[in-house]
């Protein structure tokens, strides 16, 4: 079994033949993965070495220390966090072997086609159709905040298979190549100035049958593990210290003694702590990752995320006074990523608003960790049984 000082060895021997220094960044990652050292805990040749999960940290830290490139985590995020453990999962071996290694190079980026303008928060109502046709099947609808549609290859789509059974069972899982004909992405101007969203209209879109993921009327079972491990890389992202969106306002506090006051001492002081628990307990998740898939735990972790970002965002547009009012830049623009620390506050402020609604809204969290964590009864739900065509709509 592979251990923490024979992944050292691996590492300082991929290090040795691909010097950072002098090797080009695309050449090194490329060695880095067919090494088994992009994601250890994945299978041999699928840039793993079967080793357990928390063994990734040994790695990343010697190549961090050697100023190795890395593979640009936010920008091919939903690659990362959400399609590569469902293909992991669910796919074939020959869809693991075509997907998963340009997926984490960063050559093809990832977007989720799950969200309907009539399907979010009640996200198993989706109205987006697949009927089968000979070896493959023909979608048509529209799917709404798409993040990333307009840099995307491939996406990750449900649609619905059969309307004459319950809305949870009627559901199938693709991927779909956001390059086809029939595929249309619309940006939408959010109130930051950007538009990292998209909506996508889908127009008689062929997709074969080979890039099916799972069972055909299983997509609900499927979407689960990636929404599980959306929610988890949203709330549970690694952080130092200080680290993420409590990390701006902390530096202006000690750089601007002229804007303390005793109320927003103590409120920076709360906040702080509970940004400090939220780190520490994202820590302690990512930790029972490892002896299995994420749980419903990822959706607390999501609800601080968005709760604390719009209270400390809040705190910092306070604390600058006039000066918070300020906006750097309304160009609308087309972002690849989400820079909350690289902008200023009127940017984080504004962009925080979303947080309680991407990757899963704070109400239907809240219901979910009601249920499944702490086992409360679960509110009654008249539709369950009626087939989808039959809902009011």
């Amino acid at each position: 079994m592979t251990d923490a000082a024979e992944l050292r060895r691996r590492t300082r021997e991929l290090l040795a033949a691909q010097p950072p220094a002098v090797t080009d960044p695309a050449g090194f990652l490329r060695a880095r993965f067919d090494a088994g050292l992009a994601w250890v805990h994945y299978p041999e040749g699928l840039g793993g070495l079967g080793a357990p999960r928390a063994l990734q940290a040994v790695v990343d830290a010697e190549l961090e220390a050697a100023g190795a490139p890395d593979n640009d985590p936010r920008r091919i995020g939903i690659g990362l966090g959400m399609a590569a453990p469902t293909i992991l999962q669910y796919g074939t071996d020959e869809q693991k072997q075509r997907y998963l290694r340009p997926l984490w190079l960063g050559e093809e980026v990832w977007c989720q086609l799950f969200s309907e303008p009539g399907a979010g928060s009640d996200l198993a109502a989706l109205g987006t159709r697949a009927v089968r046709e000979g070896d493959g099947w023909v979608v048509n609808g529209q799917k709404v905040w798409t993040s990333s549609a307009h840099a995307a290859r491939w996406a990750i789509l449900i649609a619905r298979t059969d309307p004459d059974v319950p809305k949870h069972q009627g559901i199938t899982y693709f991927i779909c190549d956001m390059t086809d004909p029939g595929v249309e992405v619309r940006p939408l101007r959010q109130i930051t100035g950007e538009a990292e969203f998209n909506e996508v209209f889908l127009t008689d879109v062929r997709i074969p049958d080979t890039r099916r993921l799972g069972e055909i009327g299983d997509g609900w079972r499927v979407a689960q593990t990636t929404l599980m491990n959306e929610r988890v890389s949203i709330g549970g992202m690694r952080l130092p210290r200080e680290g993420g969106m409590i990390g701006p306002v902390s530096r202006t506090w000690r750089e601007r003694p002229e804007l303390r006051t005793h109320d927003l001492h103590q409120r920076l002081l709360t906040l702080w702590t509970e940004a400090e628990v939220a780190r520490l307990t994202g820590e302690r998740l990512r930790q029972q990752l490892v002896a299995g898939q994420p749980g419903p735990e990822g959706s607390g972790m999501k609800l601080a995320f968005a709760r604390l970002n719009q209270e400390i965002s809040g705190l910092e547009v306070e604390l600058l006074g006039e000066e918070g009012l300020l906006y750097d830049d309304w160009t609308m623009r087309r972002p690849e990523l989400v820079d909350f620390t690289g902008r200023d506050a009127g940017y984080r402020y504004l962009r925080s608003k979303g947080n309680s609604i991407e990757g899963g809204t704070s109400e239907v969290l809240l219901n979910i960790v009601a249920e499944r964590v702490l086992g409360l009864p679960a509110e009654p739900r008249t539709d369950k049984d009626v087939a989808w065509k039959d809902l009011a709509r």
